[in-house]
């Protein structure tokens, strides 16, 4: 099973979320179509199910090793296929070249440009959010952010989504407005529920990009469907795409 991006211009670029219900080759604790070389999982199993994604893309992706920064790679060449550099997000105007994301909490965030002629994709995790990633994305395009299309993937929700005061307060740092996001945890001091898909939300629209689409699914409470890495901690992880067609 393979989600497809919920938003208007479909016909100018392909955009999807991998579950963990498409049938693969990953056993347990993976099972069962795990893309992530760096979890523990067999590798021939992880390249069996990369080669049996390649099926519902026209080349194949750009991955990255996502570290949990802010960095942005503009990808100019096909050849970068074959190089698989430190960053959090990946832009192009490359006509059939996929990006990639992997997740298992952490927000997938796509983006295209209204005519289809450019796209990026996203690791939205809480401390590349907090670095300015979307803002950083969005300055790599040439179309005014005003015609910037957005699209959130499955992550973790909002009542599962535990953190700190200090995560908090560095996003509150960025922008006080984003303390509506933040709910005190009723029983623990000094922690708090995070909405991560209303913190990307302000960080999109503060960066001008005011067409954002999702349908906020939660990671966490899904097992059957998504890998989350909160609740397991040993687990898979899922891949989102986007391609200019």
């Amino acid at each position: 099973m393979l989600i497809a991006a919920n938003w208007p211009i479909q016909a100018q670029v392909g955009a999807l979320s991998s579950t963990r219900l498409l049938r693969g080759y990953s056993l347990p604790p993976y099972d069962s179509f795990n893309v992530a070389e760096h979890v523990g999982d067999e590798p021939q199993h992880v390249a069996a199910n990369r080669h049996l994604l390649a099926q519902y893309l026209p080349n194949p992706p750009v991955w990255l090793e996502q570290v949990h920064g802010s960095d942005v790679i503009a990808v100019s060449s096909a050849s970068q296929r074959q190089q698989v550099e430190q960053a959090d997000a990946l832009y192009t105007q490359l006509r059939g070249q996929p990006l990639a994301i992997m997740t298992a909490d952490c927000l997938p965030i796509l983006l295209c440009s209204a005519d289809g002629a450019e796209v990026a994709a996203i690791h939205g995790g809480w401390r590349p959010l907090a670095g300015g990633i979307v803002a950083k994305t969005v300055a790599h395009f040439s179309a005014p952010s005003s015609q910037i299309y957005a699209w959130l993937g499955p992550a973790i929700g909002p009542d599962a989504f535990e953190v700190g005061a200090e995560v908090k307060a560095a996003f509150c740092a960025l922008d006080p407005n984003m303390d509506g996001a933040f709910k005190k945890h009723p029983e623990q001091e000094n922690k708090y529920f995070a909405d991560i898909f209303l913190l990307a939300q302000l960080q999109l629209q503060t960066a001008g990009v005011s067409a954002i689409y999702s349908d906020e699914l939660c990671t966490v409470s899904n097992p059957s469907q998504f890998y989350s890495y909160r609740r397991e901690g040993r687990t898979g992880r899922m891949v989102t795409l986007i391609w200019r067609k």
